[in-house]
């Protein structure tokens, strides 16, 4: 077989075996020659031959065409009308126009509007392989268009599975932290009582009974040393408790919102890192769900922990705020400022979880950073309407506690 015969060979193989094409003419005799030149390029297809504008609608309605073949020229419409029909029903079916003559400019103007490519009928041998140009590049469109579309149904699983995770997760530190706290802080606070009754006793017993001196038991310094030991490690275990209960899940969050949790985290930051850390909030409550709350507080969390890890800062402002269909948290420091490289590093887990948790809500997080100046952390997320929401008992991590400043919140859970 020659390489002319090859090529045509592969060229019925890349078509289908037959091709719907809808004609917009309005001369028969150039239909029919049309149609012979098809059959004589060896292309399988069934043609129908319309005129009328309505016609040409009902047609692309109920039987849409593999291609459409338009004379620009037509009695009743033009075919730069006929393209913008065929563009609004039939978005993903080539436009090709056929017609007598057509200017440089008018033929630039149809490839803008959407035409795949024009032929005249003096060179009609071009139609073929502009039609099966044509038929290749609407495969490669639709199958780039499908695996888009199942890449974004994809991500969209992915971000679901996501949000589902964390909920979960939180759900579930809220359940070991209230656990942690009643269940073996109780036991904690019972054990160091039952130690200093049985002390109390003992030393009433050593002097006859007419002791009135009810100091605590460690400062008592006629103890044995084992004894105020113990009673030390009781104290210093009830600490790791309350704290380890504080990090699974803070009942501040839980009990008064998210403007007192961030003022309560920027207390405890200060104290434990000896970072300045100044908090400004103009937020109403109930514009947050318990979910949207969680995902602020978690970002600032790891925001705060970046700054003592990376940062070298001195001074850290927070700013919460409530703007037009939005919520803005902002945390500025005066460290030395993140990189470009930083930013752009794939293995940076705790930044990508930051984006991740306000993507769930349809919000982002920006980032920028001033050499020798600091880093900026922007968290904008949008917020439809007001939402009002009862609390759920498995995320009130502290149950009776009474309502309060995040101060006096602090010093309470501290005792």
């Amino acid at each position: 077989m020659s390489r002319r015969g090859k090529a045509a060979t592969k060229i019925r193989r890349a078509v289908k075996p037959e091709i719907y094409i809808l004609m917009l003419e309005d001369n028969e005799a150039d239909a029919e020659l049309i149609e012979r030149t098809l059959r004589q390029r060896g292309l399988s297809a069934r043609t129908k031959r319309v005129e009328r504008r309505s016609e040409f609608i009902r047609e692309l309605e109920t039987h849409p065409p593999d291609v459409i073949l338009s004379d620009y020229s037509l009695p009743s419409f033009d075919g730069l009308a006929a393209l913008a029909i065929a563009r609004e029903k039939c978005p993903d079916v080539p436009f090709i126009f056929v017609t007598g003559t057509m200017g440089e400019e008018v033929a630039i103007e149809t490839l803008k509007k959407g035409a795949i490519d024009y032929v005249l009928k003096t060179r009609l041998p071009r139609l073929v392989p502009s039609i099966h140009r044509a038929l290749r590049e609407a495969r490669e469109r639709a199958e780039r268009k499908r695996a888009e579309r199942e890449l974004r149904d994809s991500h969209d699983q992915l971000r679901a599975l996501s949000a589902y995770l964390q909920r979960v997760r939180e759900e579930e530190r809220t359940r070991i932290a209230r656990e942690v706290h009643d269940e073996l802080g109780q036991a904690l606070t019972g054990l160091k009582l039952d130690l200093s009754r049985l002390g109390s006793q003992g030393r009433r017993a050593e002097i006859g009974g007419r002791s009135t001196d009810f100091r605590p038991l460690t400062s008592d310094l006629r103890l044995p040393t084992p004894f105020k030991s113990l009673i030390a490690r009781i104290d210093a275990t009830i600490q790791t408790v309350r704290r380890i209960a504080t990090e699974l899940r803070p009942g501040i969050l839980d009990d008064l919102g998210l403007v007192a949790a961030i003022e309560w985290q920027a207390i405890d930051f200060q104290s434990r890192t000896g970072v300045r850390c100044n908090v400004k909030a103009a937020l109403e409550e109930p514009h947050l769900n318990p979910e949207l709350n969680t995902a602020f507080f978690r970002i600032f969390q790891e925001t705060l922990t970046n700054v003592i890890r990376h940062a070298e800062a001195t001074r850290v402002e927070v700013q919460l705020k409530k703007e037009p269909g939005a919520v803005l948290l902002e945390v500025r420091d005066n460290g030395r400022g993140i990189s470009e490289a930083e930013l752009s590093n794939t293995r940076s887990i705790g930044l990508r979880g930051m984006r991740e948790r306000a993507a769930l809500f349809g919000g982002e997080v920006n980032i920028r950073g001033v050499h020798g100046k600091g880093t900026t952390v922007m968290v904008t997320i949008p917020v439809s309407r007001p939402v009002n929401y009862k609390k759920r008992d498995n995320e009130n991590t502290y149950r009776g506690r009474p309502r309060g400043s995040a101060t006096g919140f602090a010093a309470d859970f501290g005792r």
